[in-house]
């Protein structure tokens, strides 16, 4: 006769109400996994058997609920069973389900005990490059400006226009020409600068050399109210009977623009004018853009489901700065917890299976402005709870009943 049955109960239930209390503690927790404990018997020769033993604590890595946050460093995984992957200050590989990440004083995208984020960085073309995840890290420096090179235009001019009787041209005497418009571009310094184009409609000349014919315009330019080209007119377009533009003349080349500000000079850019008709309708401008900007602050960023880091900068330009990984293991149950919401991996997960993540892999996608909630079911916690405290005390009572039938054996002396 023995106690071992009923203490190796004990110890057994013991372990189980400290696995349910932890899933209960950490039921807020975000990324948290809850925790089983699984036990086996004990016979060791025995034909009775000598009690029960905790076997192992397995995790359960089933993704949690979404909750929506109004963080853009709050990222959840969704329909994958991947892992962020994060380096420590000392380069110690971690991974975690908690997407609540913070932006240290360096840039680099980090957790509450600050491991950083990692990811592919952006190469020198704008495109993720690295075959190594790193660190990420924001740009704190200011978006260099961009001269524009290139001005996309459409217009309409009106084929009821006639040709204006004052010459020469001259851009502050809207009497010299039909029509006008004009764009904001960019030296190389990032300052702004307009750029007017002015259409004026050519009087049909059979004996000119060379010949105009009908529906000919000619185009002028203006730079911050200078002429160009010595206010000679910089490109010719004509059109057919059915108002499509001559497609052997598509764009229009501006030169010579010096703004005398220290920047490149002398700048040039081309307007391609492509689809411009010439309709029986007023005159307009049916799209206007180009390719230049300013320096710019980075304002904002979002993390896109393919794990692409999105930067919107002050002067409206959006650029990619870096791309987040995700890590899986095959046996997951074998990452060792470090607490902190982090685990490492060992020789029974074996190795991480790391890639991009997106919709429809095994990773899952991720979305920005959204944690990862616990996945500890309270409600079967409790239940649970309940059920361990009654072995609990099934077990003692055991280890009672032994006392008093040894206590009965020694009064019997």
């Amino acid at each position: 006769m023995g106690f071992a049955q009923g203490v190796s109960g004990l110890n057994a239930s013991a372990s189980n109400l400290d696995v349910i209390g932890n899933n209960i503690a950490n039921s807020g927790t975000i990324g948290f996994k809850s925790g089983s404990v699984q036990f086996s018997d004990v016979y060791a020769g025995s034909r009775v058997g000598l009690g029960s033993e905790v076997a192992g604590v397995s995790q359960n890595f089933s993704s949690g609920a979404v909750q929506t946050s109004s963080r853009a460093l709050d990222v959840a995984i969704t329909n994958g069973d991947g892992l962020f992957r994060l380096a420590s200050p000392g380069g110690e590989i971690a991974y975690s389900r908690n997407g609540q990440f913070n932006m240290d004083k360096n840039g680099f995208i980090v957790n509450s005990g600050g491991y950083q984020l990692t990811g592919y960085p952006v190469g020198a073309n704008g495109a993720t490059a690295g075959a190594s995840p790193t660190p990420l890290q924001l740009p704190t420096a200011a978006m260099a400006p961009k001269s524009t090179e290139k001005v996309a235009a459409q217009f309409n001019l009106d084929s009821r226009s006639v040709t204006p009787t004052a010459t020469p041209f001259d851009p502050t005497s809207s009497a010299t020409y039909n029509y006008a418009n004009a764009v904001t571009v960019y030296d190389s310094l990032g300052n702004s600068h307009e750029l007017a184009t002015f259409f004026v409609k050519a009087q049909v000349d059979a004996a000119a050399a060379p010949p105009v014919a009908e529906n000919t315009w000619n185009v002028y330019a203006a730079a911050d109210g200078a002429v160009v080209k010595g206010g000679g007119a910089i490109a010719t377009l004509t059109f057919d009977d059915r108002g499509a533009m001559n497609p052997a003349v598509q764009t229009i080349q501006v030169a010579g623009l010096d703004f005398k500000n220290g920047s490149t000079s002398p700048m040039a850019l081309t307007v391609d004018v492509t689809g411009t008709t010439q309709f029986g309708n007023a005159n307009e401008v049916n799209k206007l853009t180009q390719d230049g900007y300013t320096s710019g602050v980075l304002s904002s960023f979002a993390i896109e489901q393919n794990g692409t880091i999105t930067g919107k900068y002050s002067n409206e330009q959006t650029q990619s700065l870096g791309k987040v990984v995700l890590s899986s293991f095959i046996n997951p149950n074998g990452l060792k917890s470090l607490g902190g919401n982090l685990w490492t991996e060992t020789a029974a997960s074996g190795g991480p299976l790391t890639g991009s993540p997106g919709s429809g892999t095994k990773l899952g996608a991720l979305t920005s402005g959204a944690v990862e909630a616990s996945n500890v079911d309270l409600t079967a916690e409790l239940v649970n709870l309940i059920i361990a405290q009654r072995t609990y005390q099934a077990n003692a009572q055991t280890v009672k009943t032994q006392d008093q039938v040894l206590q009965t054996l020694v009064n019997l002396r």
